[in-house]
């Protein structure tokens, strides 16, 4: 099976693709810069190119038979107008150019990402992939960001929505930001931690988009969570023990809000989202449970400082 991805470099996409590599899939990186890649590979190629604009690299589109796309500006900074359009145009024009190159009558899958953000804030409702969408800056993202992903079914493709909760991870992404107050003896809840907190091992979402992919009767939404999220409160308390810090000491929400503005609004707040459809269709996620899934990570990240 033939892969593209965009991200493909990124802290998913570097994960997803050793996982395809490793089940002797070949995948094509669309790269901006067309830098060495982290695979040392004869399976692993790159594409050059800018998914914000249109371009060549468009033409490579139709040699593969399954398109990933992961590509977008990382949301963990203080949102500026300007920061925010650039969030938005790096999911929006990359998915509006990806399926623009898709060609009529296409037999290809698309997984394009979007994010658990599309719900919007809920309290403590469980939402699965039936869920309405929220209102906020980040739903109406997703609405948009997944409404051009759709156009591909227009070009029989079939889309699947892959809807991320927060990954965790090693080389990458928040697990190493959610820490680190904890490795100076400051960890704690944020705010009042009674948000909600939806996450993912990053080995569950490799092996759940290999499933999607496999599996042709999945299309539509899907959500990407482990099947049990919870308050932050809780969260804070299972990494103090998994790394034997304390965990008492609460960073105020007030102080969160000024510091990092509307952005700090999104982690005081939070969804309680849960993998309806995986779970349905007999997925099994080898970490259900917080505790084991961080065990596991801060296990590997000290292997690899040792």
């Amino acid at each position: 099976m033939k892969v593209l991805i965009t991200g493909g470099s990124g802290f998913v996409g570097t994960a997803l693709t050793r996982f395809l590599v490793n089940r002797g899939h070949e995948v094509s990186i669309l790269s901006r810069g067309g830098k060495p890649g982290k695979h040392a590979s004869s399976l692993v190629s790159t594409i050059i190119g800018d998914p914000t604009k249109a371009g060549e690299w468009q033409a490579a589109v139709a040699g593969h038979d399954v398109l990933i796309n992961l590509a977008g500006a990382s949301i963990f900074r203080r949102w500026t107008p300007k920061f925010k359009q650039r969030i938005r145009d790096s999911r929006i024009l990359t998915t509006r150019h990806l399926v623009d190159a898709i060609s009529p009558g296409s037999a290809t899958t698309l997984l394009s990402t979007s994010a658990v953000g599309y719900y919007g804030f809920s309290g403590d409702e469980e939402l699965d992939e039936s869920a309405p969408a929220g209102s906020d800056f980040l739903a109406r993202l997703a609405q948009d960001w997944e409404a051009e992903a759709a156009r591909a079914r227009d070009k029989g493709a079939r889309v699947v929505l892959t809807r991320f909760g927060v990954v965790l991870g090693n080389d990458g992404g928040a697990l190493e930001q959610m820490i680190r107050p904890f490795r100076f003896f400051v960890g704690g809840p944020l705010g009042t931690g009674e948000q909600w907190f939806s996450w993912i091992h990053i080995d569950d979402l490799c092996r759940a988009a290999g499933y999607v992919i496999s599996e042709s009767r999945i299309s539509g939404p899907v959500n990407f969570t482990a099947p049990r999220p919870m308050k932050n409160r809780e969260m804070a308390r299972v990494i103090g023990k998994v790394m034997g810090k304390p965990s008492f000491m609460p960073a105020p929400g007030f102080m969160i809000s000024l510091v990092l503005g509307e952005f700090g609004e999104v982690i005081l707040k939070g969804q309680r989202v849960v993998p309806r459809l995986l779970l349905a269709r007999g997925f099994r996620f080898l970490y259900s449970d917080i505790e084991a899934a961080l065990r596991n990570l801060l296990s590997r990240s000290l292997t690899a400082d040792s």
